[in-house]
């Protein structure tokens, strides 16, 4: 591999490739990537690795000459699943495509929810977090720093971060069809997190009657929904307040469900059979699935909610073009910089090569400026001998081109030292 030039690989499943039931297990919880990061540099041929994993998506973006065979063979390994079934979700992208595919998800063109702008802030912290655990360096940097770039040609020139559509809006919006009077409606959310902020947000921007939010600690959810919850609770209190809520939305790290069957039984006994619409945007799963067998209960995943919002989204899909002109252009522009890279070494061996003459020569000038010889002859001599050292294997090369017809060679001469036709 040329000095500079970087082969960029991508490998994951995603929300397009696999249902929730295969992402939640491949699915890294914030406190297991780093071990995953030096695992996977331990374990393959990956150089450098970076990992993100949402509730869509889990990714590998690395620099280094490894299989996609290996990599998932580790994947497969670290999650504890069948290498086949694995397989039939996993897709790995190298080089230019690879590059492409980390700019079309970093700026949210392949998201769930077309355009959303949360998966930049999560990009960054994976580039962050590969940083910090070391197996991010000089390759990765150069692709991130690139990818970052244009993410934010595509922000200030388009409109694809126009109008507020994420998951967490879908949520919301969901609810608004569901129930014609919103106004006197309870919410209880669940986690702490950007998301659940988020759907705070909305929820409060459209007048919902009740915001109860439940979190492990009570400052960290007091923090997030201050603006707009009516009441905050711990999580072991979820039980006693879980009839009230009309609609539940959960988003948690928790990496076992912390919502089951009986508890949503015992809360819909309560409610005299009153629907309860219950959004669960966390993978893995915070809400066990057989609560969906339940009548009066309507339960959502991630994966449900990819049709629900379409209002906000024909804006961001006509910026689509725009934002795939710009990616064109700075594929085309990395593609250029990663040429120029590959003549550094060339450069410097050139560079290295006119100055041991240069050093030779410029001794010999001060040893005869030493023996008194005249200065003016000195530096006649100095830059005829300098002349002819420079001159001689390129001239003795050219003739030879001449004599064997090759005029490629002429040419590139004429042009590298902007030589006229004349």
């Amino acid at each position: 591999m040329n000095r500079g030039a970087t082969h960029i690989l991508v490998f994951g499943v995603n929300h397009k490739s696999a249902g929730v039931e295969i992402r939640e297990k491949i699915h890294f919880s914030p406190d297991e990537i780093i071990e995953a990061l030096h695992s996977v540099v331990r374990e393959t041929e990956l150089r450098e690795v970076a990992l993100l994993s949402t509730c869509n998506r889990t990714e590998l973006y690395g620099v280094g000459d490894v299989s996609d065979h290996d990599v998932l063979l580790w994947l497969a390994r670290n999650r504890n699943l069948e290498f086949e079934k694995l397989k039939q979700a996993f897709y790995c992208h190298k080089n230019l495509l690879a590059l492409k595919h980390l700019m079309l998800v970093s700026s949210g063109l392949d998201s769930m929810v077309f355009g959303e702008p949360q998966i930049f802030g999560q990009i960054k912290s994976a580039y962050s977090v590969g940083r910090e655990a070391g197996t991010v360096s000089s390759g990765l940097n150069q692709v991130f720093q690139h990818v970052f770039s244009t993410v934010k040609r595509i922000r200030t020139e388009t409109a694809i971060g126009q109008n507020p559509v994420s998951v967490a809006y879908a949520s919301v919006r969901l609810a608004r069809q569901i129930f014609s009077d919103f106004e006197s409606k309870t919410a209880l959310l669940i986690g702490a997190g950007e998301t659940i902020e988020l759907v705070a947000r909305h929820l409060g921007d459209q007048g919902l009657g009740e915001i109860i939010v439940a979190n492990r600690t009570h400052s960290r959810a007091r923090d997030v929904a201050q603006d707009f919850a009516s009441k905050i609770i711990l999580l072991s209190e979820i039980p006693e307040h879980l009839y009230k809520a009309d609609i539940l939305i959960s988003s948690t790290a928790s990496q076992l469900p912390i919502l089951g069957k009986g508890a949503v039984e015992d809360a819909i006994k309560k409610r005299r059979k009153k629907p309860m619409l219950l959004i669960d945007l966390a993978v893995p799963r915070d809400i066990e699935p057989q609560v969906d067998e339940m009548s009066d209960v309507y339960l959502y995943n991630v994966d449900d909610l990819t049709n629900v919002v379409q209002d906000g989204l024909e804006s961001r899909r006509s910026a689509a073009d725009a934002a795939d002109i710009i990616i064109e252009q700075e594929i085309k522009n990395w593609t250029r910089h990663q040429k120029a890279l590959n003549a550094v070494d060339t450069i410097r061996a050139f560079r290295k090569s006119i100055e041991s003459l240069r050093d030779v020569e410029v001794e010999k000038a001060l040893s005869s400026v030493r023996r008194g010889q005249d200065s003016e002859e000195v530096i006649n001599t100095l830059a005829r001998n300098l002349t002819n050292k420079l001159m001689h294997k390129p001239t003795t090369r050219l003739k030879l081109a001449g004599e064997e017809g090759r005029e490629d060679t002429i040419h590139v001469t004429k042009d590298l030292f902007g030589l006229t036709a004349e």
